[in-house]
């Protein structure tokens, strides 16, 4: 545990539900906490914003002690520098946009400010709302601004609990890029409970996976996502996120070139425009869209093709199955995810330590 990490180790018992969990979070980026409704996600956003009184354990924001059961310290909720954003927007309807931003910064004692009220207007791109009250806004707005108002408070935390559920596929897409913005922006850690794959995928930087109240797996995303004995790659849509430079960009062809580690991704120019020379990006890759060869292809449409060597086999689902790579000649590289046929596995021989070429159909630049 470094200086800046976060740290909860709880214990709480219901009547129908058990919470044991003892895990270490980066001090900084977006620490998703993954798993099936029920698993515990947001009784550790509750333990963590201290509004679980009866939870025994430990709760350290960086070298700030929350709550210390074995030392009876406990630090009610409203002395503990956090934001908490709920899955509906929990804006005062007698206050402005304004009002509410305002109300969040006027409850931060002088000393602890470390931002002005103002610091997540550019962020969220809500300058142009001040004025108006909370039932003139649509459900995006309505929950960048709880997100804004939440940074106000110049929290050491932000807890966000399930943000995006309580909003239709266009409000989620309008409010996604801001969150993404905001990642790059942020210089305190978030908590972040989601039981969405794309979220995860898009936001994250290191994932906790939580199961019948307990911790299952946790670790960097690219890891947590490509491993196959895992319920986030377990599923139709396992993914493999790779994070990519851009090193170059054709205007003839309107493609760029993103190094990764084992290889380069060829890119089509995106809606942003042209990516700037050593642009950092995450790059996401669905493992229905890799198929293997045993020999490099010649004459294909498909752009990116790259060797790599198998690590592991495992069944997906009747029929399929989910073949695990390091990419690179050397077999050093990112992981990647590939999913096949069982008759194609068979006819391939691949096992193990097979030396394959990845040819990657579709390659998605979510941040």
């Amino acid at each position: 545990m470094t200086a800046n990490d976060l740290q909860l180790r709880a214990q709480l018992q219901r009547s129908d539900f058990t919470l044991d969990v003892d895990m270490t979070l980066p001090g900084h980026g977006i620490t998703a906490l993954f798993g099936p409704s029920g698993s515990g996600k947001t009784t550790c956003l509750r333990v963590l914003a201290g509004l679980e009184r009866a939870a025994r354990g430990q709760v350290r924001v960086g070298d700030a002690t929350w709550q210390d059961s074995a030392r009876g310290v406990f630090v009610p909720t409203h002395q503990r520098a956090l934001g908490y954003v709920f899955q509906e927007a929990s804006l005062f309807d007698h206050q402005t946009v304004e009002g509410n931003l305002r109300f969040g910064f006027d409850r931060t004692p002088a000393t602890l400010r470390r931002h002005d009220w103002r610091h997540g207007l550019e962020l969220l791109g809500i300058g142009h709302l001040l004025q108006r009250w909370p039932h003139q806004l649509s459900g995006g707005e309505r929950q960048r601004v709880a997100i804004a108002r939440a940074l106000a408070t110049s929290p050491q935390l932000l807890l966000m609990d399930e943000p995006l559920a309580a909003l239709d596929a266009a409000r989620k897409a309008e409010i996604l890029p801001w969150l993404e913005q905001l990642h790059e922006a942020l210089d305190v850690p978030v908590v972040y409970v989601t039981h969405s794959l794309d979220e995860v995928a898009r936001l994250a930087d290191h994932v906790v996976l939580l199961d019948q109240g307990r911790v299952q797996a946790e670790g960097p995303l690219a890891d947590m996502l490509t491993r196959a004995d895992l319920p986030l790659a377990q599923g139709d849509g396992a993914v493999s996120v790779l994070m990519g430079r851009c090193s170059g960009f054709s205007p003839s062809d309107l493609m760029a070139v993103y190094d990764i580690d084992g290889g380069h991704l060829l890119l089509p120019q995106s809606r942003q425009g042209v990516p700037r020379q050593g642009k950092g990006a995450r790059l996401s890759i669905q493992a229905r869209d890799v198929s293997l060869s045993l020999q490099q292809p010649v004459q294909t449409s498909v752009l990116n093709v790259l060797p790599a060597r198998v690590t592991d086999v495992q069944e997906a689902v009747p029929g399929q199955v989910l073949v695990g790579l390091r990419l690179g000649p050397d077999g050093e590289g990112a992981r990647l995810l590939s999913r096949i046929s069982r008759l194609s596995c068979n006819r391939l021989g691949i096992a193990p330590g097979l030396a394959v070429y990845a040819q990657i159909k579709g390659v998605a630049m979510v941040r």
